[in-house]
């Protein structure tokens, strides 16, 4: 009977919180609208790229005619290569350079001593891009470093650092390190004890971290155009340079194919993410 009385009481709380909900006047239509707002322009976007018109807004029909002029754009096809190029660069990069330094502020932590660290890490969090740009740009222009696309690989690599250190730091700060112990006390070198049992554990973190660096690096504009020289048109860059030269469908068909690349890469990471934890789950019990 006493058992009961918590439970019923705690029911009654919870139903007298939704009709307080449910007493706010518009919080469905709000919804419905930030929804509407967030998502509508992104189904405009994907419908209109089946346009006939030779207009962006006006609709005359429909064909696959913008996605076939896309497919034949060769200045379209070298700038999503280079976008693939430093993404892939500044991913691999930022996830080798991410890794010895979580180890490294992981074991600080119980010193004191890694929160400084920490926080000049994350500064290209904090600090505006535009600031980072100009820095970067002045930097780049003071020594006299002229690598092309090079410099553009360097300028990402630094800035997605923080982005794939994260999730990997997180990861690292959560697992249970008796597991590490056990793996010394029977006999494993320091290389076995983080091959075969950190690195598994940071597999999600890793795989996070790694899909955040590329969207950042992917999706990356300031920058880029600060930084980048001749033959180092991003498709960022490219997108830009249509939006300011001739507003076609092309422009509509072009950023569907990014949209679906984007989720791709988000589906793809999920599934990895979740089956190293279902795995690793599983290990431990």
């Amino acid at each position: 009977m006493n058992a009961a009385i918590p439970q019923s009481g705690s029911k009654r709380r919870a139903r007298t919180a939704d009709q307080s909900l449910n007493r706010f006047a518009g919080f469905g239509t709000i919804t419905v609208l930030l929804f509407a707002f967030l998502y509508l322009p992104i189904v405009i976007l994907v419908v209109f790229s089946f346009n006939a018109s030779n207009t962006i807004s006006v609709w005359e029909g429909f064909t696959f005619k913008w996605y076939w002029i896309a497919a034949q754009n060769t200045d379209l096809h070298k700038a999503a290569l280079n976008t693939l190029l430093i993404g892939g660069v500044a991913t691999v990069v930022s996830v080798l350079l991410a890794i010895p330094a979580a180890l490294v502020l992981s074991g600080r932590a119980e010193t004191g001593s890694g929160g400084k660290y920490l926080l000049i890490l994350s500064l290209p969090l904090m600090l505006p891009e535009i600031m980072i740009a100009i820095a970067t740009l002045i930097l780049f222009t003071t020594i006299g470093l002229n690598l092309g696309i090079g410099n553009v690989m360097i300028a990402h690599t630094v800035f997605c650092l923080p982005f794939a250190l994260m999730p990997i730091l997180a990861r690292l700060r959560g697992m249970d390190h008796r597991l590490s112990e056990a793996a010394y006390d029977l006999y494993a070198s320091r290389w076995q004890c983080f091959r075969l049992v950190v690195l598994p554990l940071l597999a999600p973190g890793i795989v996070t971290g790694a899909m955040l660096a590329f969207i950042v690096s992917f999706d990356n504009f300031i920058i880029t155009l600060m930084v980048s020289g001749a033959g180092g048109t991003t498709l960022p860059l490219y997108i830009y340079g249509l939006v300011k030269t001739q507003m076609t469908p092309e422009l509509n068909a072009i950023s569907t194919g990014v949209l679906l690349l984007s989720l791709a890469l988000l589906s793809t990471a999920f599934v990895l993410t979740k089956g190293r934890i279902l795995g690793v789950s599983g290990m431990s019990e």
